[in-house]
């Protein structure tokens, strides 16, 4: 064993053994979608007296954390994002009603004397020198200006008063210097007469006045009530008292909220996408291991032994840095088992031509010829990959943002476990005894069957590349009729509006559905069924009030509904949602150009970059065609499918560079067409590891897992084609033309 062998040996077990003990002892959180809750996203607006910025949302984020602390919500979550955003996740609460109106509350708590009767003509809320509000019976009253507000309150409670059995109430402390101002207040209030209009105190929450008592006559004039406290009454019951109290306590919001985002997710939906994905992730990777193994006996059995640490390596990755595991981003988790075949695949297609063309081959030099030789295409397929998942974390929200973690945290983990754990295995494995008499046993002493028929037949592939290229024109435009024709069914990510999703207990027709929720009300709903009991139902705009009716209405129709998904987007948030999907497409577009022109040729660079715009027309028009939603998982998806693209591109332009620069006097037309057959069997075998793992997902996902598999097999399929029929024949054409 060399002194570098032993280097990499040691540092695979370090990172193992660290990777074990993260795993055990570091728990990953899992996103709101795969436990159960209610995720809200708040925006700031500006108010009258202060302006929505960071140090105010910052401000806001504190009471809300004071109330949402009082609701006794198990492990809540508040973060800001941006200067005017809050988000607020609330595991375990299904029905967001309450929550959303409690958050969204100001609380602006005020206590103003009552100057006495408005009549009829007030207007605009006001009437002479005072503030026009009704009172609790509906009596219009004018009040004078804000003697005390809710920052003089030092505590509050909510009572129930068990002597004299009048209700629920709440206690208020005032703090020393508010102590005073009550007393004074209450001092004016008590010369007046008793029965008169301004012997009253109204106290007003939020614009509204929720209680205007009396000053007791027992309350001497100009003494007021002293001792620091005093009691709202009303007629309020327990949960009422309970929130005043609880809003009191919390503080007001230093500016008003609006919520733009709302997503509810049953924990039966979570725990079923969870058991969904563990599945597929075992039967995909169990089928990838046997092809593997299949393909390249021994060294593709290390090379199964070396995915396993790749799959430690990644989630202990993923609990060490805090990520959040999301349904988007525990579908990349499955897809990057996949992915991690490819850097594998390569170098044992190297190590295979290396010892093919050595004069005394052994397994060991063929495998170091292989890794060298490997490194370069593996670098730059991945940084492409990269440059994916890091446009999906910034320019992306939401769920989707946890799996552009996922594809990162995955694409590091395969370098690692390819480059050193299965080197370290294979260069250990080379070296016994038994694999230097039977190298056949390795897996690389000889071509693999598709290489051996290439080879045999030598078909000239790029004899007639313009007819490749006029074919994946034919492709374009069937895919872009489907756009035209059947436009795009784009989410309410993109669109604004509401989703809801349910489970039936009896099987509901679409037809009598809609008839149901005309009837209350919504003629507009968009109304679709899948499988027997599985209902979703969309609107432009729909209330919580409103959401609660769709809900009892579709309960009663298919004795009972429960509520597996609730997604609301505001139409502000949906708009900048839909700019930043397009500003992601191009900027992925552009940062694959450059990168791809620094590494090889600008003809290069462009023929890539055509191909996988090739490929991502034909993935949307496909969608269209099938009338699939286009949403935050399938914009993953799609610069997934993007990231795929390049890398088939890279590995055979990175053949073709090679055997241009060994032979600068052969035709371009032939170095391309030599590299296509010689990378063709690595990406056959990669695109077989990768099949197997989402075709699982596709069978056993469910849902939106089942898009997001659906839209990867199209694009792998779309990728596979046009890296050799589209980039290739457009970068002959290219080059032709620039030497003319």
């Amino acid at each position: 064993m060399t002194r570098a062998t032993r280097v990499r040996a040691v540092l695979a077990l370090a990172v193992l053994a660290l990777s074990v003990a993260v795993a055990v002892f570091v728990p990953v959180h899992l996103g709101l979608d795969l436990r159960g809750g209610t995720q809200i996203v708040l925006e700031a607006r500006d108010s009258d007296t202060a302006e929505a910025d960071a140090d105010s949302t910052d401000h806001t984020l504190e009471v809300l954390r004071n109330r949402i602390d009082a609701l006794g919500v198990t492990e809540p979550t508040l973060t800001r994002s941006g200067d005017d955003r809050i988000i607020v996740e609330l595991p375990g609460v299904q029905d967001p009603r309450e929550a959303a109106d409690l958050l969204g509350r100001t609380a602006q708590l005020t206590f103003h004397p009552v100057l006495g009767i408005a009549d009829d003509t007030a207007a605009d809320g006001k009437a002479g020198d005072g503030k026009v509000l009704p009172d609790e019976d509906g009596q219009p009253l004018r009040l004078g200006a804000a003697a005390l507000t809710g920052a003089d309150i030092a505590d509050a409670e909510a009572l129930f008063d068990t002597q004299q059995a009048r209700g629920w109430f709440v206690t208020v402390g005032f703090d020393g210097d508010g102590g005073g101002e009550w007393a004074g207040l209450t001092g004016a209030a008590a010369c007046a007469p008793p029965g008169d209009p301004a012997r009253r105190i109204a106290i007003v929450l939020d614009g509204k006045v929720i209680s205007s008592p009396q000053v007791d006559p027992g309350v001497g004039c100009r003494t007021g009530i002293t001792g620091g406290s005093t009691q709202i009454t009303g007629d309020f019951d327990r949960d009422e008292a309970r929130e005043l109290a609880l809003l009191v306590n919390g503080g007001a919001l230093p500016v008003p909220l609006e919520t733009v985002e709302q997503r509810t997710v049953g924990p039966t939906l979570g725990a079923e996408a969870i058991t969904a994905s563990a599945w597929a992730a075992l039967i995909g990777a169990a089928l990838t291991s046997l092809f593997i193994v299949f393909v390249y006996r021994l060294l593709g059995f290390l090379a199964t032994v070396a995915l396993a640490c790749y799959a430690l390596i990644s989630y202990a990755a993923l609990a060490a840095l805090g990520a959040t595991l999301t349904l988007p981003g525990l579908a990349g988790f499955v897809l990057a088992i996949g992915m991690a075949v490819d850097a594998n695949v390569l170098v044992f297609e190297r190590a295979r031509e290396e010892y093919a063309a050595g004069r005394r081959p052994t397994v060991r030099t063929a495998l170091s010829g292989g890794f060298r030789k490997a490194f370069s295409a593996i670098a730059d397929s991945n940084v492409t990959t990269l440059i994916a998942a890091g446009l999906l974390f910034f320019l992306a929200s939401g769920p989707v943002r946890g799996f552009g973690v996922t594809l990162a945290i995955g694409v590091l983990a395969s370098m690692f476990s390819a480059l050193v754990v299965t080197r370290v295995l294979a260069e250990f494995a080379a070296g016994r005894r038994a694999l230097r008499v039977r190298p056949g046993r390795s897996g690389i002493a000889g071509h693999g069957r598709v290489r051996a028929w290439l080879v045999r037949r030598d078909p000239k592939l790029m004899r007639y590349s313009r007819r490749w290229l006029a074919l994946s024109g034919v492709a374009l435009l069937l895919a872009g009729s489907g756009i035209v024709a059947r436009g795009l069914d784009f989410g309410v990510e993109f669109t604004g509006g509401r989703l809801i999703e349910y489970a039936t207990t009896q099987p509901v027709d679409a037809d009598d559905a809609r008839d149901a929720l005309a009837g209350i009300g919504q003629p507009r709903a968009v109304v679709n069924t899948s499988g027997d009991s599985e209902l979703s139902v969309r609107t432009e705009e729909l209330s919580d009030d409103e959401a609660a009716e769709v809900t009892a209405a579709l309960d009663q129709l298919g004795g009972g509904a429960e509520k597996v998904r609730d997604e609301m987007i505001g139409p502000s948030l949906g708009e900048e949602l839909r700019t930043g999907a397009l500003i992601a497409l191009g900027v992925a577009l552009a940062a694959q150009l450059i990168y791809l022109a620094v590494r090889f040729r600008w003809t290069y660079a462009t023929s890539a970059v055509a191909a996988l715009v090739h490929d991502a027309v034909i993935l949307v028009g496909v969608f269209a065609w099938l009338g699939k939603p286009v949403d935050g998982v399938f914009l993953a998806a799609l610069l997934t499918v993007i990231g795929y693209s390049v890398n088939d591109s890279v590995v055979l332009y990175d053949r073709v560079r090679e055997l241009v620069a060994a032979d600068r006097k052969k035709p371009f037309r032939a170095a391309a067409n030599a590299a296509i057959l010689q990378t063709l069997p690595r990406t056959v075998n990669t695109g077989m590891g990768a099949v197997f793992i989402l075709a699982a997902l596709a069978l056993l996902g469910g849902g939106a897992l089942t898009d997001f598999a659906l839209a990867l097999l199209i694009g792998i399929a779309a990728g596979t084609y046009s890296s050799v029929f589209t980039a290739t024949p457009l970068a002959i054409e290219l080059d032709a033309r620039k030497k003319r």
